[in-house]
């Protein structure tokens, strides 16, 4: 009888503010802005597809968002438990898990119809399987599996870019594969730089992230080895000519910025450290995405100026 009073209550309660808050909306954002970006280096300057644009954003929008709330949906009894997500809606009761299931469900399959009918198949396909790779392979078992999770889990995570492009061309091109490796490569230091922040409260759900595993130290060096490699991995647009200068001056610039605090990240004893470096890293991706879509558009805006 008190579940059902609950579940009654729950329904009561529930505004759409909380199902939004179930899809982890400033995460989509960010990965629907990587997929603009890829939709837009797909095709010249102002010329991209207007279906592919609008249709194709918010498809991949819709299954980023359907993948996140089932994501809440498998961790809302861990959820329950961190201070950081603590107050969810799932774990605050404000929506049940039933009502959430219709919800993701709904939004997913209308994202992926979306994209199959007003897109392309093959981005439809590929998106598919990154709702699987992030909902289900990612959160049912590689997340309490393996201090690796998130380095084997980040491909899906990566995948936005893939799919912006497929969009516009309906093939995967190389450098669209650049763009994914560049997401690839910048989420193991971001999220261990929270992992680090919160170590305490995954060992206390036994989820194996790498500082709860291995240490904080040994996540110090990992970070700033994988910088390293972001910094490499990042000037490649550059160095296979999909880039111009100012897009290099700006990225060596946010660069330094990240070798900064994965540097001090390694030696400072300062508690805030960690947060100040995950704040940052989010910054860093918008920063070198924004300037691969600033950097495209330069030859447009010289024309318009000549």
């Amino acid at each position: 009888m008190a579940e059902f009073v609950d579940a009654v209550e729950a329904r009561v309660s529930a505004t759409w503010r909380d199902y939004y808050e179930l899809t982890k909306p400033k995460v989509v954002a960010l990965l629907v802005f990587t997929a603009i970006v890829g939709m837009v280096l797909a095709a010249p300057p102002a010329q991209v597809p207007w279906n592919a644009l609008i249709f194709g954003s918010i498809g991949i929008a819709l299954a980023s968002a359907a993948a996140a709330a089932i994501n809440q949906m498998v961790d809302r009894q861990v959820d329950a438990r961190m201070a950081r997500t603590s107050g969810r809606p799932l774990p605050q009761g404000v929506i049940d898990t039933p009502h959430a299931v219709v919800f993701a469900g709904g939004i997913g399959l209308l994202g992926l119809g979306m994209l199959w009918w007003l897109v392309n198949p093959l981005t439809a396909w590929l998106t598919f399987l990154s709702l699987i790779g992030y909902a289900f392979i990612y959160t049912l078992y590689l997340k309490r599996a393996t201090p690796q999770n998130i380095v084997i889990g980040g491909a899906a995570g990566a995948a936005p870019p893939v799919l912006g492009w497929t969009a516009v061309t309906n093939s995967i091109d190389p450098h669209a594969l650049l763009l994914f490796l560049i997401i690839f490569v910048w989420t193991p230091p971001h999220f261990w730089a929270l992992a680090i922040h919160r170590r305490e409260e995954y060992a206390e759900v036994n989820i194996p992230m790498l500082p709860v595993t291995h240490g904080v130290v040994f996540t110090q060096v990992q970070i700033l080895l994988y910088t390293v490699l972001l910094v490499a991995v990042s000037l490649l647009p550059f160095a296979l000519q999909m880039a111009g200068m100012m897009y290099l001056v700006g990225v060596m610039a946010l660069n330094a910025g990240f070798l900064y605090y994965a540097i001090k990240l390694r030696w400072s004893a300062d508690a805030s450290i960690p947060m100040k470096a995950f704040g940052y890293s989010i910054t860093y991706l918008m920063g070198v995405f924004g300037l691969l879509l600033l950097d495209h558009y330069l030859p447009l805006v010289q024309l318009l100026w000549s």
